[in-house]
């Protein structure tokens, strides 16, 4: 069995929907499918909720109004049959009855927050569900909510996972297509929550190591992982094929068509990750999987909204335990570290994540010297083979960057990766230099 997911712009359009439902069941082959919101509806349920917050009810309804108008409309060009018709009405009516009531909670909050938030993906599935049926495809829906659960670190509980899926698979065996949705699942509160922003790649790759797929197919509006930016970097072209571990640096260090903790599952159970366009489903797209070609220099991406912060030791030479203490305070607040430079009495790093940088800075000057942080700063990541013994890697990267300033460097701690730190008004100067140096 495969699992493909199709994200927003997939299924935002009811034509779209339609060239899904061809897609999916073209092969005859079993497959579970897991889906996205609707294209601007998670956006919107946002803004929604942020009304509620801010107490201003009236603009919670007036934008509730214009979403129920747009799946109103969505609907009728949708449906072919008056019961088709009918049964997608009655999905909108009930989820929007609940949208109310959360519009009519005296306290709302975090709780009542990613409950509507969940709602897009509840709404799309639903609707698509019944659309298959209207089509007379041999389909089910099983709700994420019954086997996706996360632990109190907001991390994928796997083997709970597993064992859940396996249940649900069972009881409805026999199906040709098994419908899901991404995104959402339940804590251990055994309340609604979500797997955060991007999160239905991450679903479709943990379903996949669950059932060990023999694929995984994560369907967006892109033909594959390019070598750079197409936003920014003219006469890009698609990777055919990447390792779990170079796909895996791309995604984390910028790479917009695949959510950075998509790999992991997959890469445990050996199971394929491909990336297809749904606009041009014949398409190669990028095949993800255990091997690699001999390919040098792969691909570059960006990472933004950096901050460098630089550390200094009060004690100089021979400092041991210094690193130690600087990681701890770091861990204390949960805050990852992307790159990270040494020398004898200093250490440079990143971080991405700056809720807690007062906090971090203060801890950090009762052992070091701190220079003010750096914000606004740009990670490009050069993602290929690096192994030890090649010759010129370096070089020829360094070369592509002569004209721009490099903050920082990080280079040799992974096989697949060569870290540079800019200035974000060097960014689209870097990745269009090193697309010239280096492809």
């Amino acid at each position: 069995m495969q699992v493909w997911k199709f994200g927003g712009t997939s299924v935002g359009k009811p034509e779209r929907m339609k060239s899904i439902r061809q897609l999916i069941t073209e092969d005859g082959k079993a497959k579970i499918v897991v889906l996205s919101a609707l294209s601007g509806s998670t956006n919107t349920l946002l803004s929604i909720s942020e009304s509620l917050v801010n107490k201003n009810t009236a603009e919670a309804k007036a934008k509730t109004a214009e979403l129920r108008a747009h799946y109103d409309q969505f609907l009728t060009e949708l449906y072919q049959t008056p019961a088709g018709l009918g049964k997608g009405q009655a999905i909108v009516e009930k989820e929007f009855n609940f949208i109310q009531q959360l519009i009519d909670t005296p306290n709302y909050g975090a709780k009542q927050e990613k409950e509507i938030v969940a709602l897009g993906e509840l709404l799309s599935t639903q609707i698509f569900e019944a659309f298959l049926q209207e089509e007379g495809v041999n389909s089910v829906l099983l709700p994420a909510l019954d086997f996706m659960v996360i632990d109190a670190d907001n991390e994928p509980v796997f083997a709970k996972i597993e064992e859940n899926i396996a249940k649900v698979l069972k009881a409805n065996a026999g199906k040709e297509i098994y419908i899901t949705q991404g995104f959402i699942c339940r804590n251990p509160a055994g309340e609604i929550d979500n797997l955060k922003r991007g999160g239905s790649d991450y679903t479709a790759s943990l379903i996949g190591g669950a059932i060990s797929a023999e694929e995984v197919q994560i369907w967006t509006d892109i033909d594959g992982m390019h070598n750079n930016d197409p936003r920014i970097v003219k006469n890009t072209f698609p990777i055919r094929e990447l390792s779990f571990e170079e796909a895996a640096e791309l995604a984390y260090f910028g790479a917009k068509i695949l959510h950075p903790s998509t790999i992991t599952p997959a890469k445990m159970k050996g199971v394929p990750v491909r990336l297809k366009n749904t606009m041009e489903p014949s398409a190669y797209g990028t095949l993800i999987s255990d091997k690699t070609t001999d390919t040098e220099i792969k691909a570059i991406a960006a990472k933004d909204n950096i901050t460098a912060i630089y550390i200094h030791s009060t004690r100089m030479l021979n400092a041991y335990g210094f690193l130690k203490r600087v990681f701890e305070v770091f861990e204390k607040y949960k805050t990852p570290v992307d790159m990270i430079t040494t020398s004898e009495v200093s250490v440079s790093v990143t971080i991405d994540q700056t809720a807690h940088l007062e906090d971090i800075m203060r801890e950090l000057r009762e052992f070091a010297e701190l220079e003010d942080p750096d914000a606004n700063q740009v990670i490009i990541c050069i993602v290929g083979n690096f192994f030890a013994d090649k010759e010129g890697i370096a070089i020829k990267v360094l070369d592509a960057m002569r004209n721009i300033p490099i903050r920082m460097i990080s280079y040799g701690a992974s096989e697949h990766n060569i870290s540079l730190l800019v200035d974000a008004k060097h960014k689209n100067d870097s990745l269009n230099a090193l697309n010239e140096g280096l492809f």
